[in-house]
């Protein structure tokens, strides 16, 4: 398994909610696209790899364990403090389409498990996350 770097690891942990369902939406596409160019996390990363890394990660969720293959690369890449970002930017994405469907609940359960957040801290970001999307 060869290593990645940070944003490559964000990124992929955002693919992996938006192809859970089975169907990359056009607003999970630019949610995708608008957190990696706005994002002090994302500040030095080539914008013009964002395709290629999305599509690297599609590659290895078509292998066998996929899912385990990347979430394994993820954890490895990312700093105690990028885990919480990683599972916020997996939340927006998953709440970009105004719905949030099941296989989206259990990949996010597998996001959070895999990089070792507390359910606590879990349930903050998802409480802050929906916050963001509620209407009066």
């Amino acid at each position: 398994m060869n290593a990645i770097g940070h944003h490559t690891a964000l990124i992929y942990v955002m693919v992996v909610v938006a192809a859970s369902d089975g169907v990359i939406s056009d607003k999970e596409l630019k949610t995708i696209g608008g957190l990696s160019k706005t994002l002090p996390c994302f500040r030095e990363f080539d914008h013009e790899k964002l395709i290629a890394t999305a599509q690297d990660c599609g590659a290895i969720l078509q292998e066998p364990d996929g899912l385990d293959a990347v979430l394994g690369l993820a954890k490895v890449a990312l700093p105690e403090p990028l885990r919480e970002t990683a599972y916020w930017l997996a939340l927006e994405v998953a709440l970009s389409d105004s719905r949030v469907m099941l296989e989206e609940i259990r990949i996010l359960d597998a996001i959070r498990r895999a990089l070792g957040l507390d359910r606590l801290v879990a349930a903050a970001l998802e409480r802050g996350a929906r916050a963001r999307y509620q209407v009066g």
